[in-house]
């Protein structure tokens, strides 16, 4: 394994790596993440951190102080996801919640806990070398939106103090050990919405007796997609998708109503704002040309703002890390379609934040893909059930992002 810019690590990997083979072994959902919130504060505490846990529900902050200076809030995420994981790996995730429902830390969420458990230990032993403090943030529930406000709920800067600058970063399906970095607008804003259809149940032998909502459901998805493709100039970007419908429970039935998932993601407000208002409009149509007994009901689940990093601070942390790693491995990032709730952090505290990206596929593999055209067939992304980050040398690629991004600011 080669030295890297802080030889150290190099004695800290093989436990980097156990953590992290056990937390993929056992992953858990949004505000459920008990074992590796505990698993984090001990690896906290173990590099000195003042641990503090229960913040925000299953949150952790850990404290590590080196005289006066500025102070660093260094971030990540902890859920898995809902899904059954398909990668094959010896390691992979067998677990079930509620005794039912499978989890798997398919987004990479384990990846970014062991990143940021080396970065403490890495900055603890380099304590000579800076002043200020570093918050060490596990954060809960990223996958369902309301991890970073019930933290802040909680009084997190309150408690522990307010940030001057927010780091953050993520594993993506880019090559392993590369970097990639975006000023400005990085990721899009996401809401997901559930809609209740209401119709008239009734035998699926009448149903002139009945007003389907089947029927009047598969009709709105329908008419959805029309909002991007008409409604959005071809100069700007959203999605609109609808990733459940549920109605009914036997085919001779027609059921009184169903229930849409949507999921909305755009970059711009003025964008937002007008493909909400097109989606109320279509499916309250859509009700009324049916005949529907009611108004449809609209429940708002989960809501990401757009993640946008401070073009100054990028610009800085990129020219660093072109410094610490090379040309060959810094990289403009692409504006992502996906979102986060990191973004929270830095609108609250007023401090410039960044957010980036390391790579977490086997880079030869990643060309060969690029290469022939087929990267989004052969390359499986986040919330696939084949994805899961090439362990090296991915694993000690983030470390490294996290401290060199530390030591920028603490210097």
């Amino acid at each position: 394994m080669p030295s890297g810019p802080f030889p150290e690590l190099e004695a800290a990997l093989p436990e980097l790596e156990r953590c992290y083979l056990d937390l993929h072994r056992h992953p858990e959902l949004a505000f459920a993440e008990h074992r590796t919130a505990e698993v984090g504060a001990r690896a906290l505490r173990a590099a000195g951190c003042e641990v503090t846990t229960g913040v925000g529900g299953t949150g952790v902050v850990g404290v590590l102080r080196s005289g006066e200076g500025p102070t660093v809030l260094l971030r990540a995420d902890m859920d898995g996801l809902p899904l059954r994981e398909q990668t094959g790996l010896d390691y992979a995730s067998t677990e079930v919640a509620d005794g039912e429902v499978p989890v798997a830390h398919a987004c990479g969420h384990d990846m970014h806990v062991t990143w940021l458990l080396g970065a403490a230990r890495l900055l603890a032993g380099r304590r000579a070398e800076w002043s200020g403090t570093v918050l060490f943030v596990l954060q809960p529930a990223e996958e369902h939106g309301g991890g970073a406000r019930a933290m802040l709920a909680d009084g997190v800067f309150d408690r522990f103090g307010t940030p001057d600058v927010v780091l953050g970063q993520h594993v993506g399906p880019m090559p392993a050990g590369h970097v990639f970095t975006r000023p400005g607008l990085t990721m899009s804003a996401s809401d997901s919405v559930h809609v209740r259809m209401f119709g008239r149940g009734g035998h699926g032998s009448r149903p002139e007796t009945t007003v389907d909502p089947v029927v009047m459901a598969a009709a709105t998805v329908m008419r959805l997609q029309t909002v991007v493709s008409r409604e959005v100039a071809a100069t700007e970007s959203a999605v609109v998708t609808v990733g459940a419908l549920n109605a009914g429970s036997k085919e001779n039935v027609i059921p009184d109503e169903a229930e849409l998932q949507l999921s909305i993601r755009s970059f711009a407000e003025p964008v937002r704002t007008r493909v909400h208002e097109a989606v109320r409009r279509i499916v309250r149509a859509e009700a009324a040309a049916a005949g529907a007994p009611r108004e449809p009901e609209f429940t708002e689940v989960d809501s990401y703002p757009a993640t946008v990093n401070d073009e100054r601070a990028t610009e800085a942390l990129t020219a660093r890390f072109r410094e610490v790693f090379g040309e060959q491995r810094v990289h403009p990032a692409p504006v992502v379609a996906g979102s986060e709730d990191f973004g929270e952090f830095g609108a609250a505290s007023g401090a410039p934040s960044v957010f980036w990206f390391v790579g977490g596929v086997d880079a030869e593999r990643f060309a060969a893909a690029s290469e022939a055209g087929t990267v989004e067939r052969d390359v499986p992304s986040n919330h696939s059930p084949q994805f899961a980050p090439q362990l090296h040398p991915t694993l000690s690629a983030g470390v490294e992002t996290l401290v060199a991004a530390a030591l920028h600011h603490l210097d």
